[in-house]
């Protein structure tokens, strides 16, 4: 993620409680990714759950960046 959609982000999910959490369920998604990533083997349920985190992570990023391009909307309007 951009250093600016992480300033975005930290500015307003103080008011925005969604875009918070969508954040934090993000971050956990990465940490979770890595644990496989850092894996020398993976089997092939790990596979499986690797792609479906991938697809959570994926989903919860493009609900990110259509609240942040609200913001960015809004910003540039002001």
């Amino acid at each position: 993620m951009e250093q600016r959609d992480v300033e975005l982000i930290q500015k307003h999910s103080v008011n925005d409680k969604s875009l918070e959490s969508l954040y934090l369920e993000h971050l956990d998604y990465e940490r979770q990714l890595e644990k496989y990533n850092n894996k020398p083997f993976l089997t092939p349920s790990d596979e499986l759950e690797k792609k479906n985190i991938q697809k959570r992570k994926l989903k919860g990023r493009d609900e990110i960046e259509r609240i942040l391009a609200h913001y960015r909307n809004q910003e540039s309007l002001s």
